[in-house]
């Protein structure tokens, strides 16, 4: 059985023009560790938390400089068939399926609002060795201008069921497999600059976010917003100092009540 369901987040990765500062940053905000760059993969080099790979770090091939971004993989059993579902439910395939060695297969995709994530079908390399506790990746959300668009695309695609948050103001939901959320929808309002397109934000784990965000902003981060309690622990939304995108939280402080959810 694979080690993640179809439609799981199982891995991140982000291109970095500066992949030693990425790595310094990190280390010094998730205490992440890095291996050996694999030259023969584009110098792809993992990060580690306690010894288990839980993301990676690139730099950009030829022709994809630009703004670095963290990139989501979620798990298909047959990659080529899903990103076949990508085009017909309304997606694009801007990287075709493609063997990656012995470590797998995978494609990028784009949702029909244009956010990007990629798709991962394991084979030595399953994805996350460590899922839970600080270091490692904890939940994702795509941020969205198209939300009626990306709500019928993400349940065509995965065997996703979806719940709304019963609340005024604002449009969330979580696509569950088995009854478990593993993906959030947030609808980006006008409190998002225009220029913002349409992403997906990974969150990391972290001990405590206060002492988490203080050291990505001496580290040269930008806050964006936080750090606030929930229901859910602890986070704030930060931007790396070559404009990535990535949230950190601290799951066990929690504070509130759950929100209320209706099968959407």
């Amino acid at each position: 059985m694979a080690a993640y369901a179809e439609g799981t987040p199982c891995w991140v990765d982000a291109m970095f023009a500066d992949v030693e500062g990425a790595k310094a940053f990190y280390s010094e905000v998730l205490g992440w560790t890095f291996g050996e760059a694999a030259s023969e993969f584009g110098s792809y080099t993992q990060a580690y938390s306690d010894g288990k790979a839980v993301a990676a770090v690139v730099p950009p091939m030829p022709g994809q400089e630009g703004q670095s971004a963290w990139c989501l993989y979620l798990a298909a059993p047959d990659v080529s068939a899903t990103a076949a579902k990508v085009k017909a439910a309304g997606g694009t395939v801007m990287m075709e399926p493609m063997q990656v060695g012995d470590f797998g297969s995978m494609a990028i995709v784009a949702d029909p609002s244009g956010a990007v994530f990629g798709l991962w079908q394991g084979g030595e390399h399953e994805g996350f060795e460590k899922r839970t506790g600080p270091g490692a990746y904890s939940w994702a959300e795509v941020y969205t201008r198209d939300a009626p668009k990306v709500d019928a695309f993400y349940p065509a695609v995965f065997p996703y069921k979806a719940q709304q948050v019963i609340d005024d103001k604002v449009d969330f939901r979580t696509y569950r497999l088995t009854g478990d959320p593993v993906l959030g929808r947030m609808a980006m309002g006008p409190e998002f600059p225009a220029e913002v397109p349409s992403y997906v934000n990974v969150y990391f784990a972290v001990a405590d976010c206060d002492e988490a965000v203080a050291r990505a902003t001496k580290a040269g981060a930008t806050l964006q917003f936080g750090p606030m309690s929930s229901p859910f622990g602890r986070f704030a939304a930060l931007r790396d100092p070559q404009g990535a995108n990535f949230s950190v939280i601290d799951p066990d402080t929690t504070e509130g009540e759950m929100p209320a959810l209706a099968d959407a």
